[in-house]
């Protein structure tokens, strides 16, 4: 499957992204190479293969919750560039 300088571009206009005429060719290429070779997955026989959402049946992994003593704020707190009565002190973001 190849891609065209023309889709690169915009690609990259819509991830805000501006390249060199060279960038662009450069790209272009790379681009196509990887849907190449993604494309070789079409080759594979999945008829008798059931959907999954995993290639390993996973089981929960994880831990089980226990009640314990949180960390104390002074130990929380001391590493931090700003502190207020207790609390982390950070620039105001809305007006």
């Amino acid at each position: 499957m190849e891609i065209s300088k023309k889709e690169v571009e915009h690609i990259a206009k819509l991830a805000r992204l501006e390249f060199s005429e060279e960038e662009l060719e450069k790209f272009t290429g790379q681009l196509s190479a990887i849907l190449n070779y993604a494309s070789k997955l079409n080759e594979l026989n999945t008829e008798n293969i059931e959907p999954t959402s995993h290639v390993i049946d996973l089981k929960n992994c994880f831990k089980e919750d226990k009640v314990k003593e949180s960390l104390p704020g002074e130990i929380a707190l001391k590493n931090a560039p700003e502190q207020e009565k207790g609390f982390y002190k950070v620039p105001k973001i809305i007006e």
